[in-house]
């Protein structure tokens, strides 16, 4: 099969690009910006790239276009697909079709920590040697790839394993398909982590995204699992319209449940007996409940609970999840993914808790969809406290982030020019000083620059 996809150069879709090659279809597609690194990783799997929605893309004839959630009505390319009756359908719907039909699939869904459980779990599994295939929407530093297909498993004399993690997203899957892109992945196994108001650009309110997860339920046989967040109340109201399969509990200790965390680990406690203890240099009380979820999952599977504290030791986190850039004249400087002010909050505790006095500078850059329409920023300052000065990049908002962070008073400062913002957090540092810097996107490049900034 040819497919032809629009929107590829995103995480998501172009995971789904690799994944279809790797399962030998002839892959192409189109982005309105193909640039690396995507566009590297993408070409040197044989895909070919075109910049841009024209419609002289019609001539590749493909057998189906494959549609991101990118495209929008009005769209040249989408436009002519629609006038001429061409085949399409989703990038989520083609994936649960062509590469999760009959697999256990393991699907990781919550308002925050989807990538990093989803890594973690994917990596539990084939530690233990079962070669699951995955998809998540970062790259996993123990794999170095967003997504592959299964392999064959450690103790298989033949075949392809059977399980496959998968990053289960409650954003909406195109613009002619408006439920939450994890309604087409029938999980067998769900991990639902957390569930918080997000995506202010496409849900009114929080009920609305708790309809959606009770969708996905819907979707988990009666022989599958759930894992959840018992700390949720959102949670528990998602369960309450319905639940048809068995479920675990974690955060709890009526349940999976977490020891005192210690500087290298923490204990892991089954209905409050112990069971064993990572070793890990993770940091924060979020990253301990993605480890809870991710043990109990692998569990459900078959993975023996010693395996999988034995494979979270050797887990490496994912690129740009806390990462660290660089470290010039003893001021480091790290990238985080954070931009919804509860995983701010929970970024900056987890650092705080390993640094201990020592000074932390938070730069922000509130950039997704939910913070540009300023429908959380009266959450900011509380989510910032436990930064000793705050730098916020304000192009493009229209809220006023001066008076947001206001409450913060001379510790918080705004800019609209990436290289005054730059200046005023090198002015700022001192040996010693920790620099995270939190966005869902690149920033225009700002860790090198601030790193060549402090060694200037």
């Amino acid at each position: 099969m040819h497919i032809h996809i629009l929107g590829i150069c995103g995480t998501f879709m172009g995971g789904i690009a690799a994944l279809a090659r790797a399962a030998g279809h002839r892959v192409t597609g189109c982005d309105a910006n193909v640039y690396p690194p995507m566009s590297d990783q993408l070409q040197a799997l044989g895909i070919e790239l075109i910049e841009g929605w024209s419609t002289e893309q019609l001539a590749l004839q493909p057998d189906l276009f494959v549609v991101g959630n990118v495209v929008r009505r009005g769209n040249p390319l989408m436009e002519e697909i629609l006038n001429r009756g061409l085949p399409y359908t989703s990038g989520p719907q083609w994936l649960g079709e062509h590469i999760l039909a009959g697999k256990w699939v393991l699907a990781v869904a919550g308002t925050h920590g989807k990538t990093t459980t989803s890594a973690m779990l994917a990596w539990i599994l084939d530690y233990a040697g079962l070669a699951p295939g995955f998809l998540v929407g970062g790259i996993p530093e123990n794999f170095n790839i967003s997504a592959r297909l299964p392999g064959k498993p450690r103790q298989e004399q033949g075949g392809q394993s059977p399980f496959f993690v998968i990053e289960a997203d409650e954003y909406d899957t195109a613009f002619f398909d408006k439920r939450s892109k994890f309604v087409h992945y029938r999980p067998r196994t769900a991990i639902l982590n957390n569930l918080e108001y997000d995506h202010a650009d496409i849900f009114p309110d929080l009920a609305a995204i708790e309809t959606q997860f009770h969708h996905l339920v819907r979707t988990v046989p009666g022989n599958g699992r759930l894992i959840v967040n018992s700390r949720e109340e959102s949670l528990h109201r998602v369960l309450g319209r319905g639940c048809w399969s068995e479920a675990e509990y974690f955060g709890t200790d009526n349940g999976w449940s977490m020891g005192q965390a210690e500087a290298n680990g923490f204990e892991v406690r089954w209905h409050g007996a112990k069971q064993g203890h990572v070793h890990w240099a993770l940091l924060g009380e979020h990253n301990r409940m993605n480890a809870l979820a991710a043990l109990a999952a692998a569990r459900h599977v078959g993975v023996p609970l010693e395996v999988g504290i034995a494979a979270l030791a050797e887990f490496h986190n994912v690129k740009r999840r806390m990462e660290i850039k660089g470290c010039v004249r003893d001021i480091t400087v790290y990238d985080d993914f954070a931009h919804h002010p509860t995983a701010i909050a929970t970024t900056l505790a987890g650092l705080r808790h390993k640094v201990g006095s020592a000074r932390i500078l938070a730069v922000l850059e509130p950039r997704s969809n939910t913070m540009k329409l300023g429908t959380m920023k009266a959450q900011l300052p509380v989510s910032l406290s436990e930064a000793n000065y705050v730098f916020c990049y304000g192009g493009g908002l229209d809220w006023d982030p001066a008076e947001v962070l206001a409450p913060l008073g001379a510790t918080a400062n705004t800019f609209t020019e990436m290289d005054q913002l730059i200046n005023a957090i090198a002015s700022t540092a001192i040996p010693g000083d920790h620099i995270v810097v939190m966005s869902n996107g690149g920033f225009g490049g700002i860790h090198g620059k601030l790193l060549k900034r402090l060694a200037d």
